[in-house]
């Protein structure tokens, strides 16, 4: 069995939920990535995308200088243990129509699994595998 913390990533950039979409923007760009973990103190409430400030945001007409990441985050957050099976994880995604799950730890944050993880792991000559394997280029 093949575990989600096999392959889980750690490199992890969380954001509290009064933080604001230009915030969170302006961190994603600034690292590179596509997403970050909203939290309440130690408790994951959600993840915010690139996407999400596009489509639950800006093309809203919310001001992205005073609209809050709790405003745009879903709030029922499913999320996978390092320990669970990588299927499981893959069919959770599926059920809930999400693309990444936080990894958790005795309620604590440790990291993150992304379909595009589970596509390297599980076909890795498939062309997700190699998009997401490959380095970023923004």
């Amino acid at each position: 069995m093949t575990t989600v913390g096999e392959f889980m990533t750690t490199r992890l950039v969380t954001m509290d939920g009064n933080d604001t979409l230009t915030a969170a923007a302006q961190e994603m760009r600034n690292s590179a990535i596509g997403d970050v973990v909203v939290t309440d103190g130690d408790n994951v409430v959600g993840i915010v995308t690139d996407r999400d400030i596009t489509v639950r945001g800006v093309a809203e007409s919310l001001d992205p200088n005073t609209t809050r990441l709790n405003e745009i985050t879903s709030k029922d957050v499913v999320t996978v243990s390092q320990y669970d099976d990588a299927v499981a994880a893959a069919d959770l995604m599926r059920t809930y129509a999400v693309r990444r799950l936080p990894v958790v730890d005795d309620g604590r944050l440790i990291g993150l699994v992304s379909v595009g993880d589970l596509a390297v792991e599980r076909e890795p000559q498939s062309v997700l595998a190699d998009i997401s394997a490959d380095d970023p280029n923004n």
